[in-house]
């Protein structure tokens, strides 16, 4: 969520960013360019593909569509293609799964999506950042009257957006995907996808079923059975680990408006800590990707760290999850594609998911109507792939610039000092949050850029200086 700072500063220092492939788009297509061919290089606009009037008419029937997985991710693909007239079916193991997520959301999201604010638990218009010797520095002063950063929890937007897919027309089964028979590539046959359905909430053994799609969709998390199935590659991932703590209602009224992100070797070696507030309890949580059996220690560390604002609280739920670190190596086959974290689709530095899946299953799934004539035509892999091209195309600039980040301030306690030295700055802090609430990495003051380009160096600089005298010492 919050860990992302001066975009323009750093971001052309650096070209080996390896988060979404350069296989899908070539770097010069900025995000504001998303809806215009013109930009792209000659030897990739030849290969846009316009489904429509070539695509064979299905007879008598629509098109059908298996979204496996009901989060983010999976509501919004579904429901957008129960709009567009394409039959849907959302297939979701745990109706009431309570995935272990901080839960920001951008202020963009609930404008885009139509949130309805009461599923909003709290407005955050404060967060404070704390460094590994405990100094904290106070962010929020840029925000206006009506900018804050979202807190949900996932058990109720999650049930939300299936709520509305379902309202739009898509089938909802508590159910558990199992496998898919693939027919030959090209051949316009349907897939054969082999699911246990569950009465109430997955109670009992289930009963096996199987159906006849034309399309697959998988928003089934980290750990996706459809990406398996499709062969689309491993990636590296991160573990989260939270625990929802009930706090005194004096000490809740302290987290009312603010959240806070710790940073230090104690809580996590290339990760961060946070304690974000919910309606009536607060998250406490942390994550690593390269020192994942310590999970515990470092959960330990941040609760620690945190101990006289959440003094008196009682642990009510313990959650552990991976978190995908960067894009699958396939996320398209045929007619089958991956959105959300299935796909990969979380942000370096700020750990960031829920905005990025809900709106990579709404532009797959947009892809999908639009190749499909509103459902009436089948669809290829071309189709699929312009949801990739468009989504690489306009987020493609947030990921590089984070993961940039995460290299410079994550990979040391002096580093991460200066970090938040950097934090104070309200030049860091206004491009901060318009980048975060608008998703958009936004243009800044050539003067303000070359000032905080010479403070980042001299933070640096600082940093190296006390990470060599700290190990003298040693």
């Amino acid at each position: 969520m919050a860990a992302m700072s001066s975009s323009s500063a750093v971001s052309s220092q650096y070209s080996d960013f390896i988060g979404l492939h350069r296989n899908s788009i070539p770097s010069t297509c900025a995000a504001g360019n998303a809806g215009s061919s013109r930009f792209l290089p000659l030897r990739f606009r030849r290969f846009q593909i316009r489904a429509g009037k070539a695509s064979p008419l299905l007879a008598g029937r629509p098109l059908r569509v298996a979204v496996i997985g009901g989060g983010p991710a999976g509501g919004a693909t579904a429901e957008t293609l129960a709009k567009g007239g394409v039959e849907t079916v959302l297939i979701e193991r745990k109706l009431d799964n309570c995935k272990p997520c901080g839960g920001a959301i951008p202020l963009c999201m609930v404008g885009e999506f139509d949130l309805p604010l009461d599923i909003i638990d709290r407005r955050v218009t404060k967060m404070k950042m704390i460094s590994p010797s405990n100094v904290a520095v106070d962010i929020g002063r840029t925000l206006k009257p009506n900018e804050y950063i979202g807190m949900v929890r996932r058990e109720v937007l999650d049930a939300y957006l299936r709520g509305r897919a379902a309202e739009a027309g898509a089938a909802v089964i508590n159910g558990l995907f199992l496998r898919m028979d693939q027919p030959p590539a090209g051949s316009g046959e349907r897939y054969k996808i082999y699911y246990i359905e569950y009465s109430g909430h997955g109670s009992g053994t289930g009963e096996k079923k199987e159906m006849e799609v034309d399309a697959i969709v998988g928003a089934d998390g980290a750990n996706s059975r459809v990406a398996k199935e499709m062969g689309a590659g491993e990636y590296e991932y991160a573990i989260a680990f939270q625990e929802r703590v009930k706090i005194p209602e004096d000490k809740m009224e302290y987290y009312k408006e603010r959240a806070e992100m710790y940073v230090g070797d104690d809580v996590s070696p290339d990760f961060y800590g946070w304690v974000f507030p919910k309606c009536d309890h607060v998250a406490v949580g942390t994550g690593t990707v390269t020192h994942k059996s310590d999970i515990k220690r470092f959960q330990a560390a941040t609760r620690l760290r945190a101990r006289d604002k959440i003094a008196g609280g009682k642990i009510i739920r313990v959650e552990a999850h991976p978190i995908p670190e960067h894009p699958r190596p396939r996320r398209v086959l045929d007619r089958v594609a991956l959105v959300g974290d299935a796909a990969g689709y979380v942000t370096k530095c700020s750990g960031e998911g829920i905005y990025f899946a809900a709106k990579s299953g709404r532009m797959c799934a947009e892809a999908i109507v639009e190749g499909s004539a509103n459902g009436r035509r089948m669809i290829d892999e071309g189709d699929l792939r312009r949801y990739l091209d468009r989504f690489d195309r306009t987020y493609w600039p947030t990921y590089k610039v984070l993961d940039v980040l995460q290299k410079l301030f994550y990979r040391s306690n002096p580093a991460r000092e200066a970090f938040v030295e950097m934090c104070a700055d309200e030049y860091v802090q206004k491009m901060t949050f318009d980048s975060y609430l608008y998703k958009r990495v936004v243009p800044g003051n050539p003067l303000e850029d070359l000032k905080l380009a010479v403070n980042t160096i001299g933070s640096l600089v600082r940093a190296n200086a006390l990470r060599r005298e700290m190990a003298n010492i040693s």
